[in-house]
């Protein structure tokens, strides 16, 4: 169709002629109601960046206390597994209580049995070092 005839039609019909491809040789142009196809345009881009959203890894926390027994540990453990599974990084607090904070090594043996027990079913990686804040020992951990 011919430029002219194009323009005439899109006149007729209130719309917008928009050049697609400008280097096709002849020029590919289409007949479209620019406010709306720039309005779907908005609306796509915006869902696209709130799926982006939603895909970023969450920090998930687990407290843990320092005389926790084995089974409720194996519980703790499982959890993080599927956060871990889910994409998520995850915070491990070990909680100090009263005399406790004597012993700060014993923390920092939970903190090695915890990741050893870990990196048997899934390798995981240790951001930064195990910290102090308060009366507690935490470190963040997300899969590799």
């Amino acid at each position: 169709m011919s430029s002219r005839d194009a323009q005439l039609l899109a006149r007729e019909q209130g719309v917008d002629l928009v050049e697609i491809a400008a280097n096709a040789n002849p020029p590919v142009v289409k007949i479209i109601d620019w406010g709306k196809y720039q309005y779907q345009k908005m609306k796509e881009e915006a869902k696209n960046r709130k799926k982006a959203r939603e895909k970023q890894s969450e920090l998930k926390t687990m407290k843990v206390g320092l005389k926790i027994s084995d089974n409720d540990l194996n519980i703790k453990l499982r959890k993080i597994k599927q956060f871990l599974a889910d994409g998520d990084r995850v915070r491990i607090i070990i909680v100090f209580r009263g005399r406790e904070m004597a012993h700060k090594e014993l923390g920092q043996a939970m903190v090695d049995r915890i990741t050893t027990l870990l990196s048997t079913d899934t390798e995981i990686v240790v951001e930064g070092k195990p910290q102090f804040a308060g009366r507690n020992l935490s470190i963040n951990i997300r899969r590799k």
